[in-house]
């Protein structure tokens, strides 16, 4: 390996981003296994992550869906749910999961701009418009009809009994993800750090 060169499918491809806060302790150890067992309260990032334990495969744009949520809704670093995704999935590829992983992290080769935050419940509608997906993974929300399925919380009723309360608030956690990131970049324009 050349010197200087990274080894982009175990480390950032991009290592001024290795700086970005991320969660740990007691808080994000629970937030991480809400999202490895699908109970985040977020159907589709729920039924996304259900799938992959049942079947050990999901659609890429589910992957991209959670991928997003666990960096920028809980604010864990990106390699913990690569790991999860190389222990659970069938179709496993080292390069393409890792590389997949850093593009939604904003860390990565040809990697999206951090500012691109999915939003589950928006991504929910429009790729399970009828809410079947989130309905056969997360049968909870049987009983809601439709795109209604996608936000759970809005019926009359509440959140059923037997589903979770949302572990944090979207538009909330994407606000401090982009915060997060223009003080990152911010410091970098001062010489704190630099991207290669």
């Amino acid at each position: 390996m050349r010197r200087g060169a990274v080894n982009s499918a175990r480390d950032y491809f991009v290592p001024s981003m290795r700086r970005m806060p991320y969660a740990t302790g007691e808080i994000a150890d629970a937030h991480f296994a809400a999202w490895t067992a699908g109970r985040t309260g977020y159907p589709i990032v729920d039924a996304g992550m259900r799938q992959l334990l049942a079947e050990g495969w999901m659609h890429n744009r589910v992957r991209m869906i959670v991928a997003s949520f666990l960096v920028k809704d809980l604010h864990l670093e990106w390699t913990r749910g690569a790991r999860h995704f190389m222990r659970h999935l069938v179709d496993a590829d080292l390069a393409s999961n890792q590389h997949g992983w850093q593009w939604t992290a904003g860390t990565g080769t040809d990697a999206a701009p951090y500012f691109r935050v999915f939003n589950p419940i928006s991504q929910g509608k429009k790729f399970d418009p009828d809410g079947n997906y989130v309905r056969r993974y997360v049968p909870e929300l049987r009983g809601r009809p439709g795109a209604a399925a996608h936000e759970p919380w809005q019926g009359p009723a509440g959140v059923p009994a037997d589903y979770v309360e949302r572990i944090v608030d979207h538009a909330a956690e994407r606000t401090r993800s982009l915060a997060n990131y223009r003080k990152l970049r911010a410091r970098q324009s001062n010489g704190h750090a630099t991207d290669r």
